[in-house]
């Protein structure tokens, strides 16, 4: 049975800020036995691909006025070598091979996402990027969706090697 860390991220969205900061040091801080119970005054949708990326399965409930309830469980991991762990496409369907291949491990936050943007723009729709990072990309992943690209990612078996295939143009996916 997985044990719930509570954040009520509301009184910080009623005040006009952005929570994104506290869920994220959130879910860092939690073992691998925990989930994040984690309240709204909406459905944070990108954050369920963020947060999927990372390996948490999630349900969600609107709870009344408004609020929502979101529970992130850690998902089991069971990652094949060649397929990375998330994919906010949602289809089991392959993909071209990548027409770009970046490899930014050596590169410090912001840079990689400043460069496999500026990268996307100049691909067609359908070609897939390729790119190796040491971190997770959370502000990223929010940006591809808002884009309009479709994603599939995860970190190697190493560990240390975060892999992130990026079609361009995918599905498009909608904020609440």
């Amino acid at each position: 049975m997985t044990d719930f860390v509570d954040l009520d991220v509301r009184p910080i969205l009623k005040r006009g800020g952005e929570p994104f900061e506290h869920i994220m040091a959130a879910v860092v801080a939690l073992r691998p036995d925990q989930g994040l119970r984690l309240l709204a005054t909406f459905k944070p949708t990108p954050l369920l691909s963020v947060l999927g990326s990372r390996g948490y399965t999630h349900s969600a409930r609107e709870i009344g006025e408004g609020d929502w309830e979101v529970l992130f469980t850690p998902a089991p991991i069971a990652v094949a070598a060649s397929a990375p762990a998330a994919d906010n496409d949602g289809a089991a369907q392959s993909w071209p091979a990548p027409a770009i291949t970046l490899d930014h491990r050596d590169l410090d936050p912001p840079e990689p996402m400043v460069r496999i943007l500026a990268a996307l723009e100049s691909m067609r729709r359908g070609e897939v990027l390729a790119a190796l990072m040491c971190r997770d990309p959370i502000f990223l992943l929010p940006e591809l969706v808002q884009r309009g690209h479709a994603w599939r990612a995860g970190f190697e078996p190493d560990g240390s090697t975060y892999r992130i295939l990026v079609r361009v143009g995918g599905e498009t996916r909608g904020t609440s």
